[in-house]
């Protein structure tokens, strides 16, 4: 099986995170991955981390210019997404784009469709779909077991200090960062919850800027959903919720629910042949999770910012067999687009006091939001 040889570009913490994924070693992704060079807009942080994982140092151009180097990983402020994966697709290389794909649909459009011209495998970070809870919860609705989707709640209720938005000139600016605590922490769960309950087709929603200063976007962000199967959903993002609390999912359906917080499974219950609940509810009584603990097993080897190295580590995999074989990753430039058009139709409905719906009748790149008649 051929080694795919990565560059990364972007040497922040997630770039590191990477690359220390890449180099260490791991029995999984021995012989499949490689890590070639980094490169970053501050030369001293790409120097300092090719020191630490053992690699090249080099600027964009020298990494995009190398023969040996297959796949680009983009790290960079989420705003810069489109226009440094565009310069590797055409110089040839495959792109993992970390998340989100960029600030706006439009952005994704064009960085689909140039992926598709150059036939080059485009793929987007979101390694919480690889999580043991998600895969769980994804196969029982896709097998019908939760019977017909009802009702979806995504709640991510965290905190961070001021100091976190200073860390970097582009955190917390409109252009650059895309947003606040939806765009930036929640579109991980936004992401998620799409791929278990189907696409949103309507949105109403606020948006507020309460416990931080000096930043041009939201620290609290609520919605409400329609999701395309019929049920009905709501959203809660925010940074201002001290000291922090954990992200949770929740999926319900008239024969099942399944709940995912702190990416760990915190309930399950599919109905059994024949069953029927009290009349007026079990009221979480009824939990199934110990029944899978099996299929929940992971490796829970950690990084020193604290980021298990599982699900990055199947998405990599994921990546690398979808290029050796020629089809989409799982977690593709068309399924980055959709987490992004929901954040922006939750923006755009806050900022005009109307609900939004987004376009699910055409394909590909062409699902956009327009405002509900």
């Amino acid at each position: 099986m051929p080694v795919l040889t990565f560059g990364i570009i972007g040497c922040g913490s997630i770039g590191g995170f990477l690359g220390r994924l890449l180099t260490r070693e791991d029995p999984h992704l021995a012989g499949r991955t490689r890590l070639a060079a980094v490169a970053a807009r501050d030369p001293s942080g790409a120097k300092s981390l090719a020191a630490e994982l053992g690699c090249d140092q080099e600027d964009v151009a020298g990494i995009l210019a190398r023969r040996d180097v297959d796949a680009v990983v983009v790290c960079t402020p989420s705003g810069t997404h489109a226009d440094v994966a565009s310069a590797a697709l055409r110089a040839g290389k495959h792109v993992l784009v970390e998340k989100p794909v960029d600030v706006s649909p439009e952005a994704a459009d064009r960085l689909i469709a140039l992926a598709r011209q150059e036939g080059r495998t485009l793929g987007v970070v979101s390694q919480h779909r690889f999580d043991p809870a998600a895969r769980l919860a994804r196969a029982a609705i896709a097998a019908g077991k939760l019977g017909r989707i009802t009702s979806v709640s995504v709640e991510l209720p965290w905190w961070r200090e001021q100091s976190y938005y200073a860390s970097g000139s582009w955190r917390g600016t409109r252009s650059l960062d895309g947003g606040g605590a939806l765009m930036n922490q929640a579109v991980h769960a936004v992401d998620v919850v799409q791929w278990l309950a189907g696409p949103v087709v309507e949105v109403s929603a606020h948006t507020a800027l309460l416990a931080h200063d000096d930043i041009e976007v939201e620290d609290v962000a609520t919605a409400t959903l329609r999701f395309a199967g019929g049920a009905l959903g709501t959203l809660l993002a925010t940074t201002a919720a001290y000291p922090g609390r954990t992200a949770r999912i929740s999926v319900h359906g008239d024969r099942g629910a399944v709940v995912i917080d702190n990416d760990e499974l915190a309930y399950f219950h599919v109905a059994r042949e024949g069953e029927r609940a009290p009349a007026y509810g079990a009221f979480g009584s009824t939990d199934q999770s110990a029944e899978h603990a099996a299929e929940l097993e992971r490796d829970r080897a950690t990084d020193a910012i604290g980021l298990l190295y599982q699900p990055h580590r199947d998405q990599l995999l994921d990546f690398c067999d979808a290029v050796r074989r020629g089809r989409p990753p799982l977690v593709d430039g068309v399924a980055g687009r959709q987490a992004v058009a929901l954040v922006t139709a939750v923006y755009a409905s806050a900022r005009t006091g109307a609900p939004q719906r987004l376009r699910t009748d055409v394909p590909g790149t062409d699902r956009n939001e327009e405002k509900t008649r």
